[in-house]
């Protein structure tokens, strides 16, 4: 009789093959569909809640920005000369420039943008900015030229609260000032919190006379425009768009989001290799059926499409389900941690989830290959394997005494090392990525030649009982079975460490940098753009109880349009004793007649600002500096530049001071100096000034770090356990694959109690076993981490500190749950009698 190998492929392989499988073993299809799932989920999620953020940003900047077709920007909030308007609207290109003044406001307790706007200009060129009045409506003024009125959006209104018509306080540059809601912004999109008044009211009422901070323009030739902008500006003004600007906000939060997207993808892979363990054990326990079915005439097609379509089913029904739950998660982090995942890029912008369909097909299609790419090892094995030794053999061929193959692992780890070196590529650590996949591969790869090696001495040896001996004895006759079973918890253990120890050694780096430039004794700080003028700077340094104090400015300096911008302070020079200033490279020495700056380690490692470079900064007109040296900073990943206070006023001519360092007198109280500083303030200061001691500050720190890293524990969370129920499923599947070998074992005189002691040690030895390689790959991993990805992501560097706690911890879980398990999975394995054990059934 004629074979029909498409009867054979196909109905009976699909129909018996998959589906018998998963009737008898559902525990196994629903872990491993789950594993794919939370890979997906993760991945998806994070996905979602980053577009999301970067669309609700990129809304409310084109909510302030209006409909411009470029706009002149000052680099910092000091402003730019308004002479410099007639200029740029007389420019070759431009067809009408509206100046405005750009204020960063509160309104009670509402942040707001608040813009002083030339109606008539606006018009012509911004007139989504334009407020509408509601005198017809309501019976309120709405004068666009009325000094006392403001115009709000929608969100801003919404979250101040009040009605209009409503008076209400504007505090912004120092200055607060009663303003009549007189009409909304319909043309300002939701979730931009903008306030418009007139622009003469602006200079005049917050202290801005003869300043502007922007020039929106209308062009008619945009390249003409720019090349003809760009040779009239002043050092303290740039070109941008809102494209430009787009771009701040994506590279702002860019590597903060590819990490978390790679991290959810390793967990993914670690579900891939979840789904390869458990097919593995599934293709062995079904090795005679494969065989006699090979024998019936069934092709070698036949088992690898039949294997490989329970993957497919696997994938399928695992990605759908992570993108439900994906989508779910998404909206959770969003209402819980915000749409920057609470590490506090895009504070005051809200974000709503928006289903995005070809991401959604996108990580579909890498659940389904991953759950494909599981399943097609085990299937090509199968397929490989000689149908008349199948039908004899059902478990480990393996000789003993044959030596495991330790090169290819080796040479895993070896490219991985090597790739990880590479440089980044747009600032992102691709192949730092590349080089972690590859570790990971090549970690798992050599768990066979380690488990042979961890238990040769043990093996050698009549250690213990018969049941422990046995133990032994199997799981190095074939390391291989136990590698198998380890794929999910290596993988998810190694994940897990890393980022442990990841996170560790960055919170420990931070908590050691806080304590040495928190070393004052009180820090006070004004808000709503307030500062210390110098009247009052002299009244502050006289009260009792103050030895010292030390004030300074900082502000935000835009170094290029389309690039997030520094971080400008000034304060007093630093000397070689200064602990606030962490200094970690200097300057051999200067050129004479620059004046020296100092740049934190992210400022050197973005712009190449090294010591003894000459820099040009856009401040005074674009003056020249020597890098004096580098400190440390954990605080500003876009970088930071340090001036002494005197040569900052000296070329911008600010006076003002926004924040201080006071060192007490010994013996004096902190909390009465406090209360003494603050009646020394002006009535209309004293609400916007916050006075905080070191140890608050420092524990505010903290909690932000943990909050910005939240999503990282839960990645660490999930992928323990995942993990955990890999293994779990593993042990049971394999347990119970073993029947006949443990009824053979009845016959030869051991015990069900045996047996089990047998077993639980077979699992506590596989549960270290994947305990150890995992946390030893997982810490080869860290290093990657804070050495590669860590300073080319965010352009810090720390030293590792290993979570010894957390390493025990892991350990002793993975052992014990992996005992248990196979001690529950060998009851059921050994309830039958031993004749019906080892009977044949064929």
């Amino acid at each position: 009789m004629r074979a029909e190998p498409g009867l054979w492929s196909g109905r009976l392989a699909l129909g018996w093959l998959i589906g018998g499988e998963w009737r008898f073993h559902p525990a196994r299809f629903l872990v491993t569909a789950l594993a794919i799932a939370v890979g997906v989920a993760l991945g998806f999620a994070v996905h979602l809640v980053n577009g999301s953020a970067l669309a609700s940003f990129d809304s409310a900047v084109r909510g302030v920005n209006g409909s411009a077709d470029l706009s002149v920007k000052a680099t910092s909030r000091l402003g730019f000369d308004e002479r410099l308007y007639p200029r740029v609207a007389s420019a070759t290109g431009v067809v009408d420039a509206s100046p405005v003044v750009q204020l960063d406001a509160r309104i009670g307790t509402a942040r707001v943008t608040l813009l002083g706007l030339d109606i008539l200009r606006a018009a012509a060129v911004t007139p989504t900015l334009i407020g509408v009045g509601t005198q017809a409506a309501n019976g309120v003024g709405g004068d666009v030229f009325d000094e006392a009125s403001v115009f709000l959006s929608r969100t801003a209104l919404e979250r101040i609260g009040a009605r209009l018509g409503a008076v209400v306080t504007v505090e912004a540059n120092g200055r607060a000032v009663p303003l009549r809601i007189a009409g909304t912004l319909p043309g300002v999109a939701d979730g931009s919190a903008v306030a418009v008044i007139d622009i003469a009211a602006a200079q005049w009422k917050f202290d801005r006379i003869g300043r502007l901070d922007r020039l929106d323009v209308a062009v008619a030739d945009r390249a003409a425009a720019e090349g003809a902008l760009a040779k009239l500006l002043p050092g303290d003004a740039v070109v941008s768009s809102a494209q430009a600007q787009s771009s701040q906000g994506d590279a702002l939060s860019r590597a903060y989001r590819v990490n978390l997207d790679m991290l959810a993808l390793v967990a993914l892979l670690t579900g891939g290799f979840l789904v390869y363990s458990a097919q593995s054990l599934s293709v062995v326990r079904r090795q005679r059926a494969f065989a006699l079915l090979r024998t019936l005439g069934m092709p070698r097609g036949g088992v690898i499409a039949a294997v490989v379509a329970e993957g497919v089913a696997i994938g399928v029904i695992g990605s759908g389900l992570g993108l439900a739950a994906g989508y779910g998660l998404a909206w959770a982090a969003v209402q819980w941690l915000g749409g920057d995942l609470g590490a506090g890029y895009f504070r005051g912008a809200g974000a709503g989830v928006v289903f995005q369909p070809w991401a959604a097909l996108g990580f579909f299609a890498i659940g389904l290959l991953a759950a494909i790419v599981g399943s097609a090892v085990p299937a090509r094995l199968a397929a490989r394997a000689a149908p008349a030794a199948a039908l004899k053999n059902a478990g480990d061929v393996l000789d003993p005494r044959q030596r495991v193959a330790w090169w290819p692992a080796a040479l895993l780890l070896l490219t991985g090392g090597v790739v990880s070196l590479l440089p980044p590529i747009a600032h992102l650590p691709v192949f730092g990525f590349v080089g972690m996949a590859l570790l990971l591969a090549g970690g798992i790869a050599g768990v066979p030649w380690f488990a042979r090696a961890l238990l040769a001495p043990l093996a050698a040896r009549a250690i213990g009982t018969v049941p422990r001996q046995l133990a032994i004895r199997h799981l190095h006759g074939a390391p291989g079975e136990a590698a198998t079973a380890l794929c999910g918890i290596v993988a998810s253990t190694a994940l897990m460490i890393a980022m442990a120890t990841m996170v560790t050694s960055f919170r420990g780096a931070v908590d050691d940098w806080l304590g040495d430039v928190l070393s004052a004794d009180l820090y006070m700080r004004t808000n709503a753009g307030a500062s210390f003028d110098p009247a009052t700077r002299a009244t502050l340094a006289a009260t009792p109880g103050v030895a010292r104090l030390a004030f300074g400015r900082q502000l935000q300096l835009t170094i290029a349009p389309d690039r997030p911008a520094i971080a400008l302070v000034a304060r007093p020079t630093p000397d070689a004793g200064d602990r606030q200033l962490v200094l970690i490279a200097r300057a051999d020495a200067l050129p004479a007649g620059v004046p020296p700056i100092w740049v934190s380690e992210p400022a050197e490692r973005l712009y190449g600002w090294h010591p003894g470079a000459v820099i040009r900064l856009p401040i005074g007109g674009g003056t020249r500096f020597a890098v004096a040296g580098v400190w440390r900073d954990y605080a500003r990943q876009g970088g930071a530049v340090l001036i002494d206070a005197a040569a900052y006023q000296r070329l911008t001519g600010d006076t003002g001071r926004d924040e201080a360092s006071v060192t007490l007198e010994p013996g004096s109280d902190a909390a009465a100096v406090t209360q003494r500083l603050r009646a020394r303030l002006s009535p209309a200061l004293r609400d916007q000034v916050d006075i905080t001691q070191p140890a608050t500050l420092r524990r505010f720190a903290l909690t932000l770090f943990d909050r910005s890293f939240a999503v990282t524990y839960l990645l660490e969370a999930i992928a323990i356990l995942v993990g955990l129920a890999g293994v779990a499923a593993t042990m049971s599947a394999q347990t119970l694959a073993r029947e006949r070998e443990f009824g053979m074992l009845r016959h030869l005189g051991l015990t069900r109690r045996q047996l089990g002691a047998m077993l639980a040690t077979e699992g506590a030895i596989v549960g270290l076993t994947g305990a150890l390689a995992g946390i030893g790959l997982g810490l080869v991993l860290s290093q990657v981490l804070i050495h590669v990805i860590n300073p080319q992501s965010f352009n810090w560097t720390m030293a590792t500190r290993v979570p010894v706690g957390t390493l025990v911890a892991v350990a002793a879980a993975l052992t014990g749950a992996a005992a248990v398990t196979a001690l529950l999975a060998g009851r059921r394995a050994t309830s039958r009698s031993a004749v019906q054990s080892v009977r044949e059934d064929w």
